[in-house]
């Protein structure tokens, strides 16, 4: 009897279980930063295998005071990184995070963030859920590849 009560109560939990395999985040990473830097960001692809668009709407990055969503614009000859409110994750789609476009800014960092070392990320979901991952920390050329005309602002 016991027996089928486990079994039963484990079938009504496994729906929220599993409420988050429908996103998954595929090759994360954070920018690795000279000692007193203030700012880093992440990357990676995040897929979305539900019938539903996915709206990130906050993030939290234990190594960081704030951490925000941001996209790059062109405004002429300049780049320019802004934050944005969310991040949209289409129905059977992904988001890429990379340099140049979205990523996951972070600021007022609380030490450098040193190769072969992780840093944890939570992010919210417009329905309210969480979904956290482990992102490494990796060493990558700064800045991003642009014509030598171009420059960056922020």
């Amino acid at each position: 009897m016991k027996l089928k009560a486990l079994l039963l109560s484990s079938l009504l939990i496994s729906p929220l279980a599993f409420a988050h395999m429908d996103i998954m985040v595929h090759s994360p990473y954070a920018r690795a930063t000279p000692p007193n830097a203030a700012t880093s960001a992440v990357f990676g692809e995040i897929k979305n295998s539900s019938d539903e668009m996915r709206k990130i709407v906050a993030v939290n990055v234990d190594v960081a005071g704030k951490a925000e969503l941001h996209d790059v614009i062109k405004q002429g000859d300049v780049m320019k990184m802004r934050h944005i409110a969310d991040f949209a994750i289409p129905a059977h789609g992904s988001l890429m995070l990379k340099p140049g476009g979205h990523h996951i800014m972070l600021f007022d960092l609380k030490h450098a963030l040193k190769e072969g070392q992780s840093v944890n990320v939570e992010v919210t979901f417009a329905n309210g859920e969480k979904y956290r991952f482990s992102a490494p920390i990796k060493k990558v050329m700064a800045g991003m590849k642009m014509d030598s005309n171009m420059h960056m602002s922020h």
